[in-house]
């Protein structure tokens, strides 16, 4: 383990010294270049700021208000029968959404019922397995402009249930 973060220490400096050495060679202003892209980048952040606000407080209000743990009590015998404990519906529909928020119902679940617990192991395991699909499809297409995401939502939503079938049936495996 002391290797891997030696190297961590030594890869990043290795990787930003070739960056600017390339571009040096390579006849490119660096410095100039760089803080183009972080105008750039800056007036991206400012342009999807009120997306990011919209979505945070809505799901600060769902979670507010009890709907999410209404929504698991009321699917509990659904979502039980196939192995998925109903604690973990309303982190998946916050992990589309935000997965800051996400992180703050992991933290709930393990207090509840440990790290070690199957709810614990398959919550491990989801967050890794899924993605914020609402927030990074919002970000990424209003910077990028894109009005058409033809099949991008219905793809990264498959790819969610996906995720969630891996996460409970590798829970299930490891304990």
């Amino acid at each position: 383990m002391a290797i891997m973060t030696r190297m961590s220490d030594i890869i990043i400096p290795i990787i930003i010294f070739f960056v600017v050495g390339y571009g040096m060679v390579s006849g490119v202003k660096t410095y100039e270049t760089f803080l183009k892209g972080a105008k750039d980048g800056l007036k991206v952040v400012i342009d999807i700021m009120p997306t990011l606000i919209g979505l945070m407080v809505a799901v600060g209000v769902l979670r507010a208000s009890g709907f999410f743990e209404f929504l698991g009590v009321w699917l509990a015998p659904v979502t039980e029968a196939v192995g998925l404990p109903s604690q973990i519906l309303p982190l998946l529909i916050v992990k589309l959404f935000s997965s800051s928020a996400a992180t703050g119902l992991v933290l709930d679940i393990f207090k509840t019922n440990g790290p070690d617990s199957y709810a614990g192991m398959v919550t491990s395991i989801l967050m890794s397995c899924t993605e914020t699909v609402f927030y990074t499809m919002s970000v990424y297409f209003l910077a990028a402009k894109v009005t058409k995401t033809r099949y991008t939502l219905t793809g990264a939503l498959l790819a969610t249930l996906a995720g969630t079938v891996a996460s409970v049936a590798l829970a299930r495996w490891m304990l």
